[in-house]
C-alpha cells in the first residue's frame, strides 16, 4: 500500500506540472504579449484553460494531503523551514484567481480591470517561481532543522543560488507549456505563428535557465549532473527529452502541430522523473546529508492503508468527473471532443 500513495504522490506532481503549469503560463504569456495582441491572447487562453482553470489546484491538494497523512515528518520539516515560499506560493494562488475571476466577471467595467490583469499575469510568474524554490530547496541539503538564528532557518534554507534557478527553470517550463497548449486553441494562421514563436522562445529560456540549474548546482557543490548522469534511467530519460525537444522544432517549424502537447507533455515527465529517481526514496535531503526518506519517514501502517485505498476509491469518482469536464468544455466551444 506504501508504494501506491507513493506513485500517487508522484503522479500528483506531475499532473500539477502539466496542469497547473500550463495554467499559470497563460498568465506569463500574456505578460510577454504586446498590448495589440493581448486581447487575442486573453481570448484563446480562456478557451484553452478553462477545461481544467477549475481543476488543476486538486493535484496540488492531492499533494498536501499525501504528505500530511502519510508522511508527517516530511511534511512539518517542509512547512516549517519553508514556510516563507509556501506561503508566498500560496497567496499568488489566490491573488491570481481572485484577480482572474473579477477580470473575467465583474459586473462593472472599469479601471479595476487594469489591476486585476497586473495581479493576475505577476501572480502567474509569482507562484510558479516559489514552487520551484521550494522543490530546489527539498534536495538543496540547505534545510537546518539544528538552525539555532532566524536566517538559518527560515531563510537560507530556500534563499540560495540552486532554489532561485530552479524557480526560473519551472517559470519558464510553465511558459513553454503554455504556448505550446495555446497553439492548439487558435483560429487562424496569424495566432498560430505567434504561438509557434512563443514556444520557441519560451523553449529557449528552458534550455537556459535548465543550464543556470546545473551552474549553480557545481557552484553550491550539489551533485546534481550525478543525480541525472549517474544512472540508466537518468541517461534513458535526458536522451528521450531530448530527441523529443528535436522532433518537436522540426515540427514547429514543418508547421505540424497536432502532436505538440503530447511531446511537450513527454519532455515536462522525463524532466521529473530524471530529477526524481536517483536520491527516490529521499524527498528531503537535510543539511549534512540527512534525507528523510518516503520508505523510512512513512505514517502509521494502517493510515497508510486507509490513505491508499482512500486515494484508488477517489479517482474512481475524480478522474470521470475531470474527463467530463473537458467534454463539456470542448462541446461548449463547437470542438468534438476526443
Amino acid at each position: 500500500m506504501l508504494y501506491i500513495v507513493i506513485a500517487y504522490l508522484w503522479l500528483a506532481v506531475l499532473l500539477y506540472l502539466l496542469m497547473g503549469g500550463a495554467d499559470f503560463g497563460a498568465g506569463i504569456i500574456e505578460l510577454f504579449t504586446s498590448d495589440k495582441n493581448k486581447y487575442k491572447t486573453r481570448q484563446t487562453m480562456y478557451k484553452a484553460i478553462g477545461p481544467i482553470w477549475e481543476a488543476n489546484h486538486m493535484w496540488l491538494i492531492i499533494t498536501i494531503v499525501i504528505l500530511f497523512v502519510g508522511f508527517p515528518a516530511i511534511y512539518t520539516t517542509m512547512s516549517i523551514h519553508l514556510h516563507i515560499p509556501l506561503a508566498i506560493m500560496l497567496l499568488g494562488i489566490i491573488a491570481r484567481g481572485t484577480a482572474f475571476a473579477f477580470r473575467n466577471y465583474d459586473a462593472v467595467v472599469d479601471d479595476m480591470q487594469v489591476i486585476y490583469s497586473r495581479i493576475f499575469v505577476y501572480a502567474s510568474v509569482i507562484t510558479p517561481l516559489f514552487l520551484g524554490i521550494i522543490a530546489g530547496s527539498a534536495v538543496s541539503g540547505r534545510i537546518d532543522p539544528e538552525a539555532t538564528n532566524f536566517m538559518d532557518a527560515y531563510i537560507f534554507s530556500w534563499l540560495n543560488w540552486f532554489s532561485v534557478a530552479i524557480g526560473l527553470f519551472t517559470v519558464s517550463i510553465c511558459g513553454f507549456l503554455a504556448a505550446v497548449y495555446l497553439i492548439g486553441e487558435t483560429d487562424n494562421e496569424t495566432d498560430r505563428h505567434r504561438f509557434i514563436a512563443k514556444t520557441k522562445s519560451t523553449n529557449i529560456a528552458a534550455v537556459i535557465s535548465g543550464a543556470l540549474v546545473f551552474l549553480s548546482a557545481r557552484w553550491e557543490h550539489i551533485p546534481l549532473t550525478d543525480w541525472v548522469f549517474g544512472n540508466p534511467v537518468g541517461i534513458i530519460a535526458v536522451t528521450a527529452a531530448t530527441l523529443s525537444l528535436i522532433l518537436l522544432w522540426y515540427l514547429l517549424y514543418q508547421h505540424k502541430t497536432k502532436v505538440l502537447r503530447v511531446l511537450a507533455g513527454f519532455q515536462v515527465t522525463m524532466i521529473l522523473l530524471t530529477t526524481t529517481w536517483r536520491h527516490y526514496p529521499n524527498i528531503v535531503i537535510l543539511k549534512h546529508g540527512a534525507p528523510l526518506s518516503l520508505l523510512e519517514h512513512q505514517g502509521h501502517d494502517k493510515t497508510i492503508e486507509s490513505l491508499a485505498w482512500a486515494l484508488l476509491i477517489g479517482s474512481l469518482f475524480i478522474l470521470p468527473a475531470l474527463f467530463y469536464l473537458i467534454y463539456s468544455f470542448q462541446k461548449k466551444n463547437g470542438e468534438p471532443a476526443h
